[in-house]
């Protein structure tokens, strides 16, 4: 049994993409913060390329590669798939495209994903978008998106929701004591949301 990792492979991979010279910006928000929509406007307006990590790992699942059924497996059984394996396909996609400036979305989700992107890529990320929301919002989106099913629908978001808060505090954190977490208040409307969002994508006009 050979080993996934080709460790020469990922030296010259990581540092291609330090070679590349890219801007990531990591967006992490509760389920039902809003984040994807937002995300689409920064693209819009920004010209920045949208990277999910859940959307690469399904692209990778439906390829067939060898990849693709050990990732098919890992998620069919309820284990959380590998750091290395969802970095290798952010840092394919980011290589394979030709644009330098990533929003890398919902990831890393926990502090291991976060220690894992930054030693492999050799990358930190120019600041962290934290879409901040509370439970009662989220859920009372999330609700009404689903048609508002049953109960065991509430109890569903407050599984995943403990989950979230509980992964990405520590990442959130982490970024905060460095000075590189913008904070958006995403219970106002979507447009009043984008205008905050804006602020942080907008460079500070140098004062001539």
């Amino acid at each position: 049994m050979g080993s996934v990792v080709d460790s020469s492979n990922n030296e010259a991979n990581g540092s291609a993409l330090a070679n590349k010279k890219v801007t990531v910006v990591f967006v992490l928000g509760g389920p039902g913060s809003g984040k994807g929509t937002q995300c689409t406007n920064i693209v819009q307006h920004f010209g920045y390329t949208h990277l999910s990590a859940g959307d690469l790992l399904r692209a990778e699942m439906k390829s067939g590669s060898e990849n693709g059924d050990m990732i098919q497996n890992m998620i069919k059984e309820g284990k959380i798939v590998p750091s290395e394996v969802t970095i290798k396909l952010l840092e394919r996609a980011m290589l394979d495209n030709g644009n330098d400036k990533f929003l890398i979305d919902g990831f890393p989700r926990n502090e291991e994903n976060r220690a894992a992107f930054e030693a492999v890529t050799g990358i930190e990320p120019q600041f962290i978008l934290f879409f901040d929301c509370s439970e009662e919002e989220m859920q009372k989106r999330l609700l009404s998106r689903n048609q508002g099913r049953d109960d065991d629908n509430i109890e569903t978001i407050k599984k995943r929701f403990k989950v979230y808060m509980e992964s990405s505090l520590p990442v959130i954190e982490y970024y905060n004591v460095k000075g590189k977490v913008r904070k958006i208040d995403a219970t106002k409307p979507v447009e009043e949301v984008f205008e905050a969002v804006k602020t942080c994508f907008t460079p500070v006009a140098a004062s001539s």
